[in-house]
């Protein structure tokens, strides 16, 4: 993922998607982790842009949890 993610695309995502991608950033938020701590990391910005992604993530979560966003996923 070379793109910050934008909570207008989250939101039209299924919370299977949600949830798969959260998934995916931990792990590469713990890669990152990891090579800057062996001093191998070359953009620490990286490791801020991961952060914010997985909040924006459970933000768009939170929201359908909170009824402030309709989930996409429930029927009418």
């Amino acid at each position: 993922m070379a793109q910050s993610l934008v909570a207008a695309d989250l939101r039209g995502r299924s919370r299977e998607e949600l949830n798969k991608l959260v998934a995916e950033l931990k792990e590469e938020l713990f890669t990152l982790r990891f090579a800057a701590a062996t001093g191998q990391l070359e953009s620490h910005g990286r490791l801020r842009e991961v952060r914010k992604d997985i909040a924006r993530v459970y933000t768009v979560l939170q929201e359908r949890n909170l009824g402030i966003v309709p989930d996409p996923d429930v029927e009418k």
